[in-house]
């Protein structure tokens, strides 16, 4: 369980860690802080900044930076990330999660857990990855799930990524649990698509955790609800 500090000065700027809710976006962890903080310090402007968006279907670890931290938000962008990612074998969806419903349906019997060692390992290292059409890249100045949405063609370019390390957690067909730890910019909704992909069966994401960013854990993280209720002014300056 994460502690409180027993002084807190936001202005001045403060490292929070919130292991954000399922359906929440970064930006309701950031608008919700904001408002509270202001309101408890009788103030009308904080600057509250995300080090890194997760998607509202993910859950765990975001960081905010308040005040003059927001500066080092860039910085914190850049740490290695882990993830634990749940992925059903055997299927697709056209967001590749669960905000789309199953669009295909393939045969995973030949899927064993040495094939899904092997398909894993070759996404290690450096590689060009396609971001999901459900995302939100900009093309021609709109987000690519405004055209996914609308049922428009959008084709988006691949990016360079990093992946340092998968590793199988549980492997309990059709449902396999992967930790992956990767650098900035990897989708992995994408990731969970191409090993589908590459285990001629199809997949997708249908549960994520975030649970580490940089130096920075999960376990250190508090609910946002639970901060904002229980700390009070004696505890800010």
């Amino acid at each position: 369980m994460p502690v409180f500090k027993k002084t807190y000065d936001f202005l001045a700027g403060e490292i929070l860690l919130f292991d954000k809710e399922l359906e929440w976006t970064s930006f309701d962890v950031v608008n919700r802080v904001r408002y509270i903080l202001c309101r408890k310090l009788g103030i009308k402007k904080m600057k509250v900044g995300h080090a890194g968006t997760l998607d509202p279907l993910a859950t765990g670890l975001v960081i905010l930076c308040t005040g003059k931290a927001t500066k080092k938000i860039e910085e914190l962008q850049l740490g290695e990330k882990e993830y634990l990612a749940s992925i059903k074998i055997g299927a697709t969806t056209p967001s590749f999660d669960l905000e789309t419903e199953e669009d295909s349906t393939s045969d995973y019997s030949h899927v064993t857990r040495e094939k899904l060692e092997a398909a894993v390992q070759k996404f290690i290292g450096e590689i060009d990855q396609t971001p999901p059409v459900f995302s939100a890249v900009k093309v021609k100045g709109r987000r690519a799930f405004d055209y996914a949405r609308n049922g428009e063609d959008v084709k988006l370019s691949a990016k360079r990524i990093v992946i340092d390390k998968i590793d199988i957690e549980k492997f309990d067909l059709p449902e396999v649990k992967l930790r992956i730890t990767c650098g900035k910019g990897t989708y992995i909704r994408a990731l969970a698509r191409d090993i589908g992909e590459e285990l001629q069966c199809g997949a997708y994401l249908t549960a994520l955790e975030r649970t580490r960013i940089g130096n920075y854990s999960i376990t250190d993280a508090f609910k946002v609800n639970y901060f904002l209720e229980n700390l009070t002014l004696n505890e800010t300056i």
